[in-house]
């Protein structure tokens, strides 16, 4: 049942990594409702994220890789540095300077109280809504090749804000970069890209404090691992699929849902049939 219960929330962590609905809040509230009724924790929903930066690894492995290479380059004068690589390589560098600072400093309330429910239905409700909105009046104008390092740190700030379950990073993320012109496609590429840094750090350090400890959550290594895996392999085909998605369609499915999402959860709260921890 323990490694079942593993995949179940591999799958969901795959399924929900990269759309703007908020993983950790699906692994947080589907913990709830299987067999051990227990919260996943931070520990395993960090690790399990490693499954699904790898996938974005896989898929955007080119561009990475050039980004990668013409950065270095850059360093030994051989590139110029107004090179929209290079230019892509620093403004991630930048862009993950908040989320790493915020994520050490609150690791305290990231572990105990940014996961209360009610909180979590909160901001699915009210994120979702200011995604709604930002993403039917907001201007398409720009692309990849125009992100600046203003607008790097911006998106970086609002990176940061998915420290909270319920925010979720591709949705804070597409979010500002929605609201500073991006066209659909470019603010969801910029976002996988700006977490690839961000999710390592926090799923190895996690994994570190892991094999300190000896607990990397409720469902021993066997089943982190494996949920790892699965996470990993669902991730890559959501990515493919929201990349063409955002070519012709909008955020708004994601928002209804997520809004719906927030009261249902919110309604279960007040009946009593979930506990807010």
């Amino acid at each position: 049942m323990q490694y079942i219960e593993a995949i179940i929330l591999g799958l969901v962590q795959g399924l929900t990594e990269f759309l703007p609905i908020s993983s950790s809040a699906h692994i947080r509230i589907v913990g709830e409702f299987l067999p051990s009724a227990a919260d996943p924790g931070a520990t395993f929903t960090a690790i399990t994220q490693i499954g699904t930066e790898i996938a974005v690894l896989v898929y955007f492995w080119t561009k990475i890789v050039t980004i990668i290479k013409k950065w270095a380059q850059s360093l030994a004068g051989k590139v110029p540095a107004s090179d929209p690589d290079v230019r892509m390589g620093w403004v991630v560098i930048v862009g993950t300077i908040p989320i790493g600072v915020l994520g050490f400093l609150l690791q305290e309330y990231i572990r105990d109280t940014f996961r209360n429910l009610w909180l979590v239905a909160a901001v699915l409700i009210g994120f979702g809504i200011v995604l709604g909105l930002v993403d039917h009046f907001a201007r398409r104008e720009r692309s990849m090749d125009q992100v600046t390092y203003p607008h790097g740190l911006t998106i970086g700030l609002a990176q940061s804000l998915a420290l909270v379950p319920g925010v979720s990073r591709s949705g804070a993320t597409t979010t500002a970069a929605r609201a500073l012109g991006y066209d659909r496609t470019a603010a969801a590429e910029f976002g996988f890209l700006l977490a690839v840094p961000a999710v390592f750090a926090s799923g190895l350090w996690e994994l570190r404090a892991g094999l300190e400890t000896g607990d990397p959550g409720p469902y021993g290594w066997g089943g982190t691992i494996l949920a790892t895996i699965v996470a990993g392999v669902v991730g890559w085909v959501v990515i493919a699929y929201l990349m063409r998605y955002l070519k012709t369609g909008s955020f708004l499915p994601f928002v209804i849902y997520r809004v719906a999402l927030g009261a249902v959860l919110m309604v279960l709260l007040g009946l009593g049939v979930l506990s807010a921890y």
